[in-house]
């Protein structure tokens, strides 16, 4: 007996001479075998125990194994409960017929016992092999979840309090890891550190790269915790932290991954944001009569050239203006009958309309029209947003 044959069968005929004969066969090559001598009784053994194949005939005075067949599959798929039929020899149509109820396979009497030897090793190789891949795609599916936890984690748990500044952001993945990441950091009392980033492309490896990113840039967080925030750090300064992480994340020759960035200081006494886009959708602020701007600086994304050079700039917020940092995946969304794309105009009116809502409602329309826009609640690409409102 090898492993490969090992297995519980189930015989359904109602030719005793036929059952025992092939029960006997099947048994001396170590497989377990039950028998039934009809449909009915082939019903009950199934609804009472579990089966890794049946092999079923079709011509049975009581319940047909067509009939039986039908049922079985309104609650065993083809993968989990392999079902061979055995039929007449010249029978052409009941094997057509068979094969479009669901049966995985036929034999043809009398009975070649090599023949169905042969087609029982095969279908039970193709159900292990079904098994064995819906086993992988759980682990995969366990794994993916735990990836998910460990960027969830990543992202601010709460705003930190910050003296006349209110925060809000919405996070989504296309998928169930995104390319995206957001965060917040409050440097000291003064200082509050605002990023968006996008990696390109999707799925596992930009997900990595991601959690890479926002791993390094948390630790570099870290060290500014309790005020430690000096002159020199690399945190104070967004231009020179862009050419530190484009040092650090050089694109990969073989994944062609690389960052975009918008990342910048607010300093909420002066209220000046300092910040540096690295082909990254610059800051739209909304102000607080409703006009709007947005402040695209166009500038080489992250890892993809050794030799990147980038520039602060800043902008003199006033009370009561609103900020937006985001990447491209809400604004270039697609509307399904026209192909026509969201775009930046269309967002930058949503949050001027939604002016006087309160913050993570106006997120939360901006995100809803984008939804309505492209028909759709599963985005193509990831949407981040990251809004901050001068009080």
């Amino acid at each position: 007996m090898t492993e490969e044959y090992s297995g519980r069968l189930l015989v359904v005929d109602d030719n005793e001479m036929n059952r025992d004969m092939l029960s006997r066969r099947l048994l001396r090559k170590g497989y377990q075998v039950e028998t039934a001598d009809g449909g009915a009784a082939a019903l009950e053994a199934v609804a009472g125990g579990s089966f890794d194949l049946i092999l079923l005939d079709i011509m049975m005075p009581d319940i047909d194994g067509m009939e039986v067949l039908a049922r079985l599959r309104e609650t065993h798929s083809q993968t989990d409960l392999p079902i061979i039929m055995a039929t007449a020899k010249d029978e052409s149509s009941d094997i057509v017929a068979a094969l479009k109820l669901g049966a995985n396979d036929y034999v043809t009497k009398p009975l070649d016992f090599p023949v169905v030897l042969a087609r029982v090793e095969n279908a039970l190789a193709r159900k292990r092999a079904a098994e064995a891949l819906k086993a992988a795609n759980e682990r995969m599916q366990l794994d993916l979840e735990a990836a998910a936890r460990v960027q969830q984690a990543l992202l601010p748990h709460e705003a930190p309090l910050v003296k006349g500044v209110e925060f809000a952001w919405h996070y989504q993945p296309c998928d169930q890891l995104g390319g995206d990441a957001l965060n917040i950091f409050k440097l000291d009392d003064q200082l509050v550190a605002l990023l968006v980033l996008d990696v390109s492309g999707h799925g596992v490896p930009s997900a990595l790269l991601s959690v890479a990113v926002g791993h390094q840039l948390s630790q570099m967080f870290a060290q500014c915790k309790n005020g430690d925030a000096t002159d020199d750090n690399e945190l104070l300064n967004p231009a020179q932290l862009a050419k530190k992480l484009n040092t650090l994340f050089p694109m990969d020759s073989r994944a062609h991954l690389y960052f975009t960035l918008v990342y910048g200081v607010l300093n909420v006494q002066t209220r000046e944001f300092c910040f540096v886009s690295a082909g990254s959708p610059g800051p739209a602020v909304i102000h607080a009569d409703g006009s709007t701007e947005v402040h695209d600086i166009p500038a080489i994304p992250i890892g993809m050239f050794e030799e990147s050079e980038y520039e602060n700039t800043t902008l003199q917020l006033q009370a009561g203006d609103r900020m937006y940092l985001h990447s491209d995946g809400l604004y270039e969304e697609r509307n399904p009958e026209s192909g026509e794309l969201f775009e930046r105009e269309r967002m930058t009116v949503v949050l001027a309309d939604k002016r006087s809502d309160p913050h993570e409602q106006s997120l939360t329309s901006l995100v809803d029209a984008v939804v309505e826009w492209r028909g759709d609640t599963h985005l193509s690409d990831d949407a981040t947003v990251l809004a901050c409102e001068i009080r």
